[in-house]
């Protein structure tokens, strides 16, 4: 990113904090979570948060800050593009950049799950609350909830992701929830991306929280999506993580797109890291789907 973007930012955090505040404040909020197109187009960047850093074959690809904002600012500029996801201190490097008017924004909640510790079921809140949320003028928060059923954690997770989603409900805020499936293997938490096992997380997550008014669902594309998106009635938008095959995954996206509650993508690294580079044409073509 320019240095004197990087400058602003450092010399504002430095010398005056609150004009995160003032930004936030001056920030034009988006009219609709939905664009032109109808559907959500939402950049995710809250993987670094969780030690997950990695994009292919470079493990500190998304921890170089400035570049990661330089790919954040060209995405958000790209037509069609809604909003964004991210943690605190990205959305207030971008407040500060002032690339969010028009955007929906959306803050992650919990990050304590971090990438290949022992305690990664254990995904505390440890980022944004409904409170600042709301403070911050932003459209929702989102909450990772990986239920194994082999660990004893899972009901605190489940607990700490329903008192969310009350929290954010009172406020009429989205509560985006991204469920998984997941068992302990090799000593590694991993997702289970089978459809039944797919299914089984949406209709446990759907339940969640004493209102479901504003809850969506954040989902992983997998096959039978049909059978997947049947299974609640709440808006869903399709996560795309990281693909090794992007003319495969692209297809895939966009046939999920066509079921009724699909309501649009939240895409992070694909786009952000695509091979070749071209975060504009990676987030062009993404759009395109909808």
């Amino acid at each position: 990113m320019p240095s004197d973007n990087l400058s602003r930012i450092v010399a504002a955090r430095v010398g005056d904090p609150g004009a995160i505040t003032s930004a936030a404040a001056r920030r034009i909020k988006a009219t609709s979570l939905l664009g032109e197109h109808g559907k959500a187009m939402i950049i995710a960047a809250d993987h670094p948060a969780r030690g997950a850093n990695g994009v292919g074959g470079d493990p500190t690809a998304m921890a170089d800050r400035a570049r990661l904002l330089d790919r954040l600012c060209t995405a958000l500029e790209r037509p069609g593009v809604t909003g964004v996801l991210a943690t605190a201190d990205i959305l207030e490097d971008l407040l500060l950049l002032g690339v969010l008017d028009g955007k929906s924004v959306f803050g992650s909640m919990n990050r304590a799950g971090l990438a290949g510790s022992v305690f990664e079921i254990d995904d505390r809140f440890t980022g944004y609350d409904a409170e600042t949320i709301a403070a911050m003028s932003f459209d929702g928060g989102k909450m990772l909830t990986r239920i194994a059923l082999g660990d004893p954690a899972t009901p605190s997770v489940l607990e700490n992701t329903a008192h969310a989603i009350d929290e954010l409900n009172d406020r009429q805020l989205i509560a985006m929830v991204e469920p998984f499936l997941s068992a302990w293997q090799d000593g590694k938490i991993r997702n289970d991306l089978s459809t039944d096992a797919v299914i089984k997380s949406v209709t446990i997550a759907s339940g969640l929280g004493r209102r479901t008014a504003y809850t969506w669902l954040k989902l992983p594309v997998v096959e039978d999506m049909e059978r997947v998106l049947a299974a609640s009635t709440l808006p869903a938008l399709l996560l795309g993580g990281e693909v090794k095959d992007a003319d495969a995954a692209f297809a895939s996206w966009g046939k999920a797109l066509k079921q009724p509650t699909a309501q649009g993508l939240v895409v992070g690294r694909s786009l952000l890291y695509p091979a070749g580079g071209d975060v504009a044409g990676a987030v062009d073509k993404a759009v395109s789907l909808l």
